[in-house]
């Protein structure tokens, strides 16, 4: 039987039914083209780099202070120790005394995250490092972690190194039950997904030094065909073996001098770097729905490679060139309407001028030498952190588009003759530099390239949220836990100094909101009640020094757990079997046996195992 639809298509002629298709086709492909572009909101990020920057803050706090977090190496990297030797041809020496240390790569709280101490000390500190930075990634997002098990979050994670395998590798007889899942990168973003319960892609990315903004490019791509519901992306390197530093100093790419100077004539190699940053994505409308906080949008983003180059690792210029244009094209953005660029900039005297030429082909075009396309690299401050490079220089753009103006340039004094500036329409800022006033949002590009070729591209737009009254009166009720006693002490520390340095611009009722609907409850916990902001740091101090005050309360919940078998002896039996094969569960059921041995004068564990 012909339906209402099939029996209008019959009444139409030929003609009329393939315009009828064509105009469905069409409608399909704007859709598909409009997704292409849909804006991809920045709704939280957190960061661990060289120099003390353990938040976007801090990191936000060393760039426009001109610093440089690069040191000696520290004395703890015993294996990087008495490898130096001015001459890179040495075998097994490397020509690196300085590179861009992160502090306590060793600390990770395991507890918090319900690891067993022993599979801990079998993680590739990348992992560790990962988890947590990931974790403080989501509070900045007001996003409670527990809230995200069974959702289609992808995790996103660019890893590249292997020095822990190297450090923990050997013979046979040293391979454990946690080898496998402590140094293979793909536990760096599935251990995360496992742990909270995520329930979308889970994906390590290597391209070598672009893998942390390849990982927000795909991270963007799972977003826009909706495969995810909210992505997590990033990356993370760590220099804990001196593999991979001997390479690069075989290669002639490590600087003799220990400092970065991007585009810079004296420029003589790059400068190694450790860190790890992660952001939290959402689609713009989701995120405007769901009255997320939003940082930044990414308007397009993109890979490619070089293809056959000079070489292996040789930049190929075209490509770059072909990138730029194929972003902008498809996030429908002219050249001229981007503000500042985060340039890959390692310091090298090859790399740099073939960036710079591919930039100012694209973005120079129409300049003037009054409003130039303000570039710079982060690399200069921290150091080229390998597979966190591009996460490094996305989190900068952020922070550009949020203070408006570019941080100074460092280790920037004489432009480097390998490169035309005249008439290229690029500049690099010498000191704080506002970006120009213009009709319509600031934009900054983000470029990351890999030494296998691999290039990643991404455009930063400015988002201006609805302005919104401020309600900071008292009374505010701030909520705070954790999983210890000092672990609140210290959270407590925390908010003091925020609540003392934000002053009369900080928003108190919001923040406070946010510590109660935007945090995973912990077992211990207080409850601040304050009428003002005074009161409420008073209130701070009580809690920081473990002491009673007026409107504190406190308290803790849950307790030592308690294992209760049944009268059943051979379902009893089979429990303590698949208990005590578990590392955690052993080691302390040894301890109890070996008392009750001395009591009972028999084993309980022998009992259970001879099936008894």
């Amino acid at each position: 039987m012909m339906n209402r639809k099939d029996g209008f298509m019959a009444e139409l002629s030929p003609l009329q039914q393939a315009l009828l298709t064509i105009e469905k086709l069409q409608k399909k492909l704007a859709t598909a083209s409009n997704g292409e572009r849909e804006p991809i909101a920045i709704i939280g990020m957190a960061c661990r780099f060289p120099g003390g920057a353990t938040s976007p803050a801090k990191f936000r706090e060393l760039l426009w202070g001109a610093g440089e977090a690069l040191t000696e190496i520290p004395s703890d990297r015993r294996a990087l120790q008495g490898l130096y030797d001015p001459d890179p041809s040495r075998p097994g020496k490397l020509s690196m005394r300085r590179a861009g240390f992160v502090d306590e790569v060793d600390r990770f709280d395991a507890e918090f995250f319900h690891i067993s101490r022993r599979e801990a000390e079998g993680m590739d500190p990348q992992q560790r490092f990962f988890l947590e930075v990931s974790w403080e990634a989501l509070e900045d997002a007001g996003i409670p972690p527990h809230q995200l098990q069974g959702t289609r979050t992808g995790v996103f994670a660019g890893v590249h190194a292997k020095d822990y395998a190297f450090i923990t590798g050997g013979g046979l007889e040293k391979v454990s039950a946690h080898y496998s899942t402590g140094v293979d990168a793909s536990y760096v973003p599935g251990r995360l997904s496992y742990l909270l319960g995520l329930e979308g892609p889970s994906m390590a990315v290597d391209t070598a030094c672009s893998s942390s903004l390849s990982a927000v490019h795909l991270a963007c791509q799972s977003l826009r065909t909706e495969e995810s519901t909210l992505a997590i992306a990033g990356g993370v390197k760590l220099i804990l073996a001196p593999q991979l530093s001997v390479f690069l100093s075989k290669a002639g790419a490590l600087s003799p001098s220990g400092h970065c100077r991007t585009f810079d004539r004296d420029a003589d190699g790059m400068v190694q770097g450790e860190g790890c940053g992660v952001v939290v994505l959402k689609r713009l409308r989701d995120a405007v729905r769901d009255g997320d906080r939003i940082l930044a949008t990414l308007r397009g983003t993109g890979m490619n490679h070089d293809g056959a180059s000079g070489g292996l690792t040789v930049p190929n210029v075209g490509a770059q060139e072909a990138l730029y244009r194929r972003v902008l094209q498809r996030a429908g953005i002219e050249p001229g309407q981007v503000d500042y660029l985060e340039a890959h900039g390692t310091g090298t005297r090859l790399g740099d001028p073939i960036e710079l030429d591919g930039v100012s082909r694209v973005y120079g075009a129409s300049r003037t030498p009054e409003r130039p396309l303000w570039i710079g690299s982060v690399k200069p401050n921290i150091g080229h952190t390998e597979a966190a490079a591009g996460i490094a220089g996305l989190i900068k753009a952020v922070l550009v588009l949020q203070a408006g103006e570019a941080p100074p340039s460092i280790n920037f004094e004489h432009p480097t003759p390998e490169f035309t500036w005249e008439g290229s329409g690029l500049a690099v800022p010498r000191a704080r530099t506002p970006l120009a006033e213009k009709d319509g949002p600031h934009r900054v590009a983000v470029s990351s390239f890999g030494m296998s070729g691999v290039n990643a591209h991404a455009l930063v737009e400015a988002y201006a949220e609805a302005a919104h009254a401020a309600v900071d009166a008292g009374p505010f009720v701030l909520p705070l836990s954790a999983r210890s006693e000092p672990a609140l002490r210290t959270l407590a520390v925390s908010w003091l100094r925020y609540v003392s340095e934000a002053g009369a611009g900080a928003r108190l009722q919001d923040a406070c909101f946010t510590a109660g609907a935007g945090r995973s409850h912990h077992a211990h916990r207080a409850v601040l009640v304050a009428r003002t902001p005074e009161a409420l740091r008073t209130a701070l101090h009580a809690v920081a020094e473990g002491r009673d005050a007026p409107g504190v309360a406190r308290g803790s919940s849950g307790g030592e757990p308690v294992f209760l078998f049944g009268d059943t002896e051979p379902e009893a039996n089979r429990l303590m079997r698949e208990l005590l094969g578990r590392d955690v569960f052993r080691v302390h059921a040894e301890k109890v046996d070996a008392v009750l041995r001395q009591v009972a004068g028999w084993s309980v564990i022998e009992q259970v195992a001879g099936g008894r």
